[in-house]
């Protein structure tokens, strides 16, 4: 018995361990500007004398809010910026510079932009710190981060989709065979879509519990134009959009951005000048009179890249907002072409324009799977990562997710039960969370303990069960996502 009092101690956790089980592992999708790059520098020259040409350690390169002072910030457009091969149709950095995005798998260069951490350049943050404290969700484990280079478009991101599959499918097997849940913002939309376009159903089916689109920009945006004509500040009040334009240009992802043809037509203007307009039947002669042939090439090198795809094949939550004025149009005065415009907006959250934000309700019937939409008034495009009605609405999500895997395992383990005329097994109560309460009643206790851990089969024989019992007890929950390794692993 005193051998038995010491072992409760270690009998608790292993209860306490089964608390999240049921709930679905989370992985969290960046959207353009999303995810932190860190850069090392050793340039053949620099731009002027301000700027660093060599380093000997890796360095903050986006998001370092002090590297977007005047004068300053013309090194980092330099450092970020860009450069087209037109035979290899693919980009590199700047001659020198080194680049790579941390935190692949973890969530902190996903919740914050900025490693220091700066109170504006939370990210997923506050979705995640509630996740944390109301589901028990647990960084590294059972939530996780995919960052990525969000200068390249989905032709150029290989290694990141081959890096993304493993993550899902390694979070999957961490979290007890869970399927893993999505969850994306703004360009992760149309990222995660190239994403599950190249996977088999087969493989979706049994790894993805569902995408949970935050803002996507399935279709592009006109924000897009309005960046290659006249830049854009990122948010900063007092930084010249100007300044960062030719940094911007330089990504493939902005023309992968661009509306998409599906959606705008020829008869939607999109820039107006005294002498010429310009709408998606024309970018080749709008890119010309920017004088970017580059970009054009992007643009035809990433413009079909979802051009006819099927809808993605799992359980889709589309989420968006409306209300916010967001740019539909611009139009020149004469002499002001491009750095001038007049904006004149339409319907949106501020940044995705409305028809490209609706592009995932349109799949509801075109697949078997569902497609739940929930449109937030007056929800800015950034914000609705942060607002609580909107946080409150994705944990609902995971809650309902989880009660359905809950009672479809309390049906299973009935049937299974039934099968092998095996009654002496508690149900559902063998994983849920209230099980852990060990102080109250240790016998409630054995029967989630013995479907926890090998260990804990043993600790039931010393409380008088039977070992027969609870290696077949072990034997027939398995095939439920509960797993047993070591010496005493059921075969």
């Amino acid at each position: 018995m005193k051998l038995i009092l010491l072992l409760l101690p270690a009998l608790f956790p292993l209860c306490q361990a089964t608390k999240s089980e049921l709930i679905p592992p989370v992985i969290l999708v960046p959207g353009d500007g999303g995810s932190q790059i860190e850069a090392r520098l050793d340039k053949p020259s620099i731009i002027h004398y301000l700027c660093t040409r060599k380093t000997d350690a890796w360095f903050d390169l986006w998001l370092n809010i002090e590297l977007l002072v005047p004068l300053v910030i013309d090194c980092w457009v330099d450092n970020m910026r860009l450069v087209y091969n037109n035979v290899t149709r693919r980009t590199s950095n700047a001659p020198g510079v080194d680049t790579r995005v941390p935190g692949f798998g973890n969530t902190t260069t996903v919740e914050w932009l900025d490693p220091s951490m700066n109170r504006y350049t939370g990210y997923f943050k506050d979705m995640a710190n509630t996740m944390v404290a109301t589901l028990g969700y647990e960084r590294g484990h059972s939530l996780r981060g995919a960052p990525f280079d969000f200068r390249r478009a989905p032709n150029e991101q290989e290694e990141y989709f081959v890096r993304l599959k493993w993550l899902v499918e390694d979070t999957y097997h961490r979290c007890n065979n869970q399927r893993v849940v999505l969850a994306l913002h703004s360009m992760g939309g149309p990222m995660t879509w190239y994403f599950l376009k190249k996977q088999t159903q087969a493989w979706k089916d049994q790894y993805i519990e569902a995408v949970v689109g935050f803002a996507g920009a399935w279709g592009g945006s006109i924000k897009a134009v309005k960046v290659y004509a006249a830049g854009d500040n990122l948010g900063i009040y007092l930084l010249n959009a100007l300044k960062v334009r030719a940094e911007q240009r330089s990504a493939a992802s902005l023309a992968f951005l661009l509306p998409s043809r599906d959606l705008w037509g020829p008869e939607d203007v999109l820039i107006q000048t005294p002498t010429k307009n310009y709408t998606v039947n024309n970018f080749k002669d709008l890119f010309e009179s920017l004088k970017l042939p580059d970009a054009y090439n992007m643009y035809l090198d990433t413009r079909d890249l979802l051009k006819g795809a099927p809808p993605p094949g799992v359980p889709i939550y589309c989420l968006y907002g409306v209300g916010i004025p967001t740019v539909e149009k611009l139009t020149y005065a004469a002499g002001k072409f491009p750095d001038s415009p007049n904006l004149l907006y339409g319907e949106g959250d501020g940044t995705v324009n409305l028809k490209s934000a609706q592009v995932c309700e349109g799949w509801s019937g075109k697949q078997k799977q569902p497609v739940h939409t929930k449109v937030f008034n007056k929800m800015e495009h950034m914000e609705i990562l942060r607002t609580p009605e909107t946080i409150q609405y994705f944990v609902d999500i995971l809650k309902n997710i989880t009660e359905k895997r809950k009672k479809l395992l309390e049906k299973r383990m009935q049937k299974r039960e039934e099968e092998r005329g095996d009654r002496g097994n508690v149900g559902i109560e063998n994983i849920d969370p209230g099980c852990g309460r060990l102080a109250a009643s240790v016998p409630r206790c054995l029967p989630c303990l013995v479907h926890s851990s090998p260990l804990s089969a043993s600790l039931h024989v010393l409380l008088g069960g039977s070992f027969l019992h609870c290696v077949k007890s072990l034997k027939n929950y398995l095939p439920f996502g509960l797993t047993a390794t070591g010496p005493m692993a059921v075969p």
